[in-house]
């Protein structure tokens, strides 16, 4: 019966990764022998496993490495990967190998080399002495693609050490309700001037609710004190965002008081004709349609944002990406960064699963990943779908973002000379 010795080393026994593993082999109906274990004794020590994994052919025990390879077990038997032509524009050849958001590395010509860009639900394309993450739809004919089997071996992530692990261990555990959310907000907001002091940018990644629980001024203090570098959302955020800022109102109701206006419904229409009718946000701000808001805030301020449309839009508004397969590839600009940016180094997921959903899939484990929602279910399944370091907090988006605003943007929320009566109304009352 065919076998293959798969090694496993680093945290493997407080992450999981070791019953993972195992667990792997049993549900293929494979079998295992542990032939090595040594354990770590203190907290800072890793661990090695070497495991014999036998299948009763050839083809069961290749898709078991391809699993196991997932959580970082990697076989043992050193050769090239093995490397295909793509036979067509847009797939892949059959048996490709499929990636895990880990970094990744393939061994070409005896030679090991790390994949650019880890990426989940990928294939890995060859170029000369380099390999690079490729999108099904990217895939051209005649690119080199890696094949699932051996010469590929996939890093686990690695614990670190300190304070700051301790947080996201604390936000990473069993998700509840009950959690002290001025603690998480505080730990948060310490862990993104961590981010920012070293030069690495911020995503947020947001839904129709940061409007809708006027929130969004709290956001706009966000983007002005620098603590939002690339922002994604959908047609509806905008929408609302630029309504609340011509009307007063979001879906028709109105911010400041919390009751539905006269015509309402019709706001949220009227207000993204006008802007299709100047042609874009730019365009509108020059010409006094808007002054402030979210969308204000983004243009002004020169950050990279995206909004990813959807089939149920109104409009949709004119900077709308309606093209899913060049939405995937603007997200990954913003994440990789372009010319000299450096990438994505934390994000935030508010009030949103598809675009968070999605936002997760496109990222590399080893960036942190915070899922904000007032429903238990929309973070689960984020941390469901893949993403390993999402951390989930279920409270309020609101009193979330305001929380973040008044740690980290307060002269920006409350700027000095500020009528005490507009303080305390909001600047969901400027309109």
């Amino acid at each position: 019966m065919p076998s293959e010795n798969v090694t496993l080393e680093g945290h493997i026994i407080d992450t999981l990764l070791l019953p993972r593993v195992l667990d792997e082999v049993v549900e293929l109906g494979a079998t295992f022998e542990i032939v090595e274990l040594q354990i770590g004794t203190r907290h800072e020590d890793e661990s090695f496993a070497r495991i014999r994994i036998t299948s009763d052919d050839e083809d069961q025990l290749t898709r078991l490495i391809e699993r196991v390879r997932q959580h970082g077990a990697n076989p043992e038997t050193v050769e090239d990967a093995h490397i295909a032509e793509a036979d067509m524009d847009g797939a892949f050849p059959p048996g490709f190998y499929s990636t895990t958001n880990l970094d990744t590395e393939i061994r070409v010509d005896g030679k090991w080399i790390r994949v650019d860009r880890p990426e989940m639900d990928c294939g890995l394309a060859v170029e000369g002495n380099s390999a690079r993450t490729v999108a099904m739809a990217d895939v051209g004919k005649g690119m080199r693609i890696v094949m699932r089997g051996l010469g590929i071996r996939v890093i686990p992530l690695e614990r670190a050490e300190g304070a700051d692990k301790q947080a996201f261990e604390f936000m990473s555990s069993d998700i509840s309700s009950e959690k002290p959310k001025a603690l998480l907000v505080e730990r948060v907001a310490n862990q993104l001037r961590e981010v920012k002091e070293r030069g690495e940018r911020i995503l947020w990644v947001a839904g129709p609710a940061v409007v809708h629980t006027g929130s969004a001024p709290d956001l706009c203090a966000l983007i002005r004190a620098g603590y939002v570098d690339g922002f994604f959302a959908g047609n509806g955020v905008a929408a609302h965002d630029i309504e609340s800022n011509i009307y007063g109102t979001s879906l028709g109701v109105y911010l400041a008081e919390g009751i539905p206006a006269e015509y309402g419904h019709e706001h949220h229409i009227r207000a993204i004709n006008e802007i299709r009718r100047q042609g874009s946000f730019k365009a509108a701000i020059d010409a006094g349609v808007f002054s402030s808001g979210i969308v204000y805030e983004l243009v002004t301020r020169g950050a990279d944002y995206l909004f990813g449309g959807s089939v149920r839009d109104d409009g949709p508004l004119p900077e709308v990406v309606t093209d899913m397969p060049e939405v995937q590839r603007r997200l990954r600009d913003i994440i990789w960064g372009q010319d000299d940016q450096r990438p994505i180094g934390y994000c935030i997921v508010v009030g949103t699963m598809l675009h968070g959903i999605a936002t997760g899939n496109c990222l590399p484990a080893n960036v942190p990943l915070v899922c904000v929602d007032i429903n238990q279910a929309t973070v689960t399944k984020l941390m469901d779908r893949g993403s390993w370091q999402s951390m989930g907090i279920i409270t309020d988006v609101g009193l979330f973002i305001r929380g973040l605003a008044e740690a980290l943007a307060r002269d920006e929320l409350h700027p000095p000379g500020e009528d005490a009566a507009v303080r305390q109304a909001g600047a969901h009352t400027r309109r």
